[in-house]
């Protein structure tokens, strides 16, 4: 006899992507699948470090039960590390959460009630679309290009859906790479307040640019448009500049807010792993980060440019992109050009014969899928790999 399992669950099915990896056991196969940082870029040194500072000047805080909004030694430190990016935050104007993972399902137990309106953008964070559906959103879609999500459309879905928010990731997007500009982030503060809407920017990648930084987070902009930080929750990460095993992540938002996501907090993990947090906070405090950006930048730059350069030689026009700025992720389209396919699903599994993966975008979608779409991870292939996992997507094609 089948268990009563809840209804929301019919909303949701598992992730492609986790899927996707029971395909990569086979020997010497090139995965471009997965959204992770290179494990090699981590700073081993300098979180044994912290972890030993942690274990040593504060054992009793790091090792017992904490408050459920943070250690507020790394509240402290996070606070000023925002600071540095020209966001204004007391220590207790955020949280801290188990990923940023955990802040967007704090949103969907806050925010969602079933059949309401969420705008996202077309494609988002595969990861959003099924924790807001397991809430009961009703997911809009808000086309994008190179420069973001396209205002003009996503006034004209906001005026007509009466969104209860809106979801972004307006800084080298997973799975777009797309970067919005700085007068579309002014735009968008301007339709929340317009709008009287919670605009949701997730900033993952933010830190993770290769040469000119990307223009000033939602956020920190909000201080030049009365009323905007009202209406603007911030999500933070450790996870892709530091290390994702530490679980850190926090959100910014307002007060009423952080006080309803705490609560729910409280229900599901009580807090995040004090040891992880006064390792995270011993780490800031020790002034490395600069110094791990710096060669994060660098290792993902050269590889970006190594993937743009390989996917331009041997599938030609047979694909369209833009070349990243920053980020992880490559965003490409199979035009059928030389009579090529256009379906990235059946593209992927030739690739995966050739013994290379990647991720066909349909499941990124909210809406309407664009199945010529696929998503290129560049992060943890060295520039070898991706040569010669490109050559191999070439064979493919």
């Amino acid at each position: 006899m089948p268990l009563p399992f809840a209804d929301r669950l019919n909303n949701v099915e598992t992730s492609a992507i986790r899927e996707l990896f029971k395909l990569l056991g086979k020997p010497g196969i090139i995965s471009f699948a997965g959204g992770f940082p290179d494990s090699a870029m981590f700073d081993v040194e300098g979180i044994k470090e912290a972890a030993n500072k942690a274990l040593t000047e504060e054992a009793g805080g790091a090792l017992q039960y904490g408050a459920t909004e943070g250690y507020n030694p790394l509240r402290e430190q996070l606070a000023a590390f925002m600071g540095s990016k020209g966001v204004t935050v007391a220590p207790d104007g955020l949280i801290v959460t188990t990923g940023s993972q955990q802040a967007l399902d704090l949103l969907g137990k806050t925010m969602i009630d079933p059949g309401d309106k969420v705008i996202v953008e077309g494609p988002t964070f595969l990861a959003t679309i099924q924790c807001f559906r397991l809430y009961g959103a009703d997911l809009v879609s808000a086309p994008i290009d190179a420069n973001g999500v396209d205002t003009d459309e996503l006034e004209k879905l906001m005026a007509e859906h009466k969104p209860k928010f809106v979801y972004l990731i307006p800084t080298f997007g997973n799975p777009s790479g797309a970067m919005l500009s700085l007068e579309r982030r002014k735009k968008v503060l301007a339709l929340a307040v317009k709008y009287n809407t919670l605009v949701v920017e997730d900033d993952p990648y933010g830190d993770l640019y290769f040469n000119e930084a990307p223009p000033p987070s939602i956020l920190s902009l909000s201080k030049d448009v009365p009323g905007s930080r009202e209406l603007i929750a911030h999500c933070g990460s450790m996870s892709k500049v530091l290390s994702p095993g530490l679980r850190v992540g926090w959100m910014i938002a307002p007060a009423e807010l952080l006080a309803k996501a705490t609560m729910c907090k409280q229900f599901s993990d009580a807090h995040t792993s004090t040891f992880a947090q006064a390792t995270a906070a011993q780490y800031l405090k020790a002034g490395r980060m600069p110094a791990t950006l710096a060669k994060v930048r660098k290792a993902y730059g050269e590889r970006a440019l190594a993937m743009g350069a390989a996917l331009k030689r041997e599938l030609g026009d047979a694909i369209e992109f833009t070349q990243p700025q920053g980020g992880l992720f490559f965003w490409a389209r199979l035009t059928g050009a030389g009579g090529k396919t256009k379906d990235a699903g059946e593209f992927a599994k030739r690739a995966i014969n050739q013994g290379v993966a990647f991720v066909p975008g349909a499941p990124f979608f909210a809406g309407e899928p664009d199945v010529s779409t696929f998503r290129l991870s560049f992060a943890t292939a060295d520039v070898g790999k991706i040569e010669e996992g490109v050559a191999r997507l070439g064979k493919a094609l």
